[in-house]
Parts: C-alpha cells; structure tokens; sequence
C-alpha cells in the first residue's frame, strides 16, 4: 500500500499529513502550493477538507453530504459550509456566483463569503478529478469536526477558534483526540510547517486519521452509498465506523 494522505487548505496552499503504514514511522507534515503536488508521493488514498462533487441544483441547505453531518456536529454545525450548484463554483465573481446559486438552488440562496473564498480550492480539485477519472476512488472529501466528532463520540465541547482567534481549549481538546487515535504526540504538538496555521495541522492529522480507517475498510461515507454529480464524481463526507471495544468480563 502506498501513503495515506490527510489534507487540508492552508495559506501557501496545502497542508499534508502522510503516513506510509509499512514503515511504521511517524507521520510526516508539508506544506505544497498546488494540490497535483501531492500525487508524486505516491499516495493510495488521499482525506482532503475541501467539497468534492458538485450538484448541478441544490435542495435544502447545501449538498446532500453537508445536510446529512451537520446534525452530528451539535454546536459546531455551522463550520459546514453550504456549497452551491457546479455553476455558481465556477463563478468568478462574488456577484455573480450568487446570482448563479440563486437560480439553481430551492429554497433560493445565495454564497456565503467563507463558501466563495474557498472556491478555487474545490476547482483545484474538481478539475483534476474531471481530467483524471482514475483518481476518484483515491480522494475522498472529508470534514475535520465531523472526523473529531467520531473520535469522540460526540460533538465536541470547544471551538478551535473564537472570533477568528485560536481558542486554546479547543485545540487541546483535538491533540488529546488525536493522541488517543495512536498519533505520536511529538507530531501532535509539533510546530507547523511555514506557510500553515497549527488549526491546519490538527485539521490535517484529522483527515490522515480518517484515510486510515477507510484503508482498514471501516469507511463510512455520507450519504451511503455516496450520490454523484453529472460528470461521475462521487458526491459524499467520509467519516468511519468506530472500532467496537471489547471488555473483559471480571473474574
């Protein structure tokens, strides 16, 4: 098996945790400018924080997938964007991405300005996967609370920011998480490569914690099976089947 990759967006581009299962090394942290960069370390399976797949119209608020986790987040629902229609992604402009997502969703939305600023990111993407069909069972969309939330079994207490700042109790709270998934904790508290937050890098090692367990086939996909768009892109938020605890009945 080649690496697992968890992925997020940061500012110089792209944060990746990788973890080659065979070797049993720690996990490894870069940062990468285009998101193509990661295919030369050979991956098998990539966990990235950015939507995949996208409607042609939306019912509801937002894709299928964000719908079906918000509910699992408790107060950390609205870290969920709601990604419109492929049409209003492919927007450039603001004003003109909400009068796409305007005429393509039911109810009527328009864009959120945290949903557009991450529309590049998700063409990135989308464009490689249109372009090379193979890939697609290889990079899976995830989302850091939802993979948080399962290692937890439940939503989490703290938010990792508040008011745009680090919030120290919620970060706290994901290295502890992130420990108790077997994550060295050098690596957990390690300093994070330049050009990426330390929220990144939690995010990261979140999504590197998920692309494990879909490579140990305890995968769980929202919806399930995943929906896909008009040009066969799967359409689904990854999470995983948590591993059943066994207790030892006293003597």
């Amino acid at each position: 098996m080649g690496a697992l990759l968890g992925v997020d967006g940061c500012r110089s581009g792209w944060i990746a945790a990788s973890l080659d299962p065979a070797s049993g090394d720690a996990p490894t942290l870069r940062v990468v400018p285009a998101f193509s960069d990661l295919l030369g370390l050979g991956p098998a399976l990539i966990a990235v924080d950015m939507p995949i797949g996208l409607p042609d119209r939306i019912e509801g608020s937002g894709r299928g997938p964000e719908q079906l986790v918000r509910p699992r987040l408790g107060q950390r629902q609205s870290s969920v964007f709601s990604i419109p229609s492929r049409t209003a992604v492919e927007a450039e402009d603001y004003g003109e991405a909400c009068r796409r997502a305007m005429a393509t969703s039911q109810p009527p939305r328009k864009v959120s300005k945290q949903g557009f600023h991450l529309f590049p990111r998700i063409r990135e993407i989308d464009a490689l996967l249109r372009a090379e069909t193979a890939l697609r069972h290889r990079v899976r969309e995830v989302h850091p609370e939802l993979a948080f939330a399962t290692m937890r079994g439940g939503p989490l207490a703290h938010p990792k920011k508040i008011k745009g700042r680090i919030n120290e109790a919620g970060m706290a709270e994901r290295r502890a998480l992130l420990i108790a998934q077997g994550l060295p904790r050098e690596t957990v508290h390690a300093r994070p490569p330049r050009g990426a937050g330390a929220d990144d890098m939690l995010d990261a090692l979140a999504a590197l914690v998920v692309a494990r367990h879909i490579a140990a086939g305890r995968g769980r996909p929202f919806p399930d099976p995943p929906g896909r768009d008009s040009h066969g892109i799967p359409i689904a938020i990854w999470s995983y089947r948590p591993v059943a605890r066994r207790y030892r009945t006293p003597p």
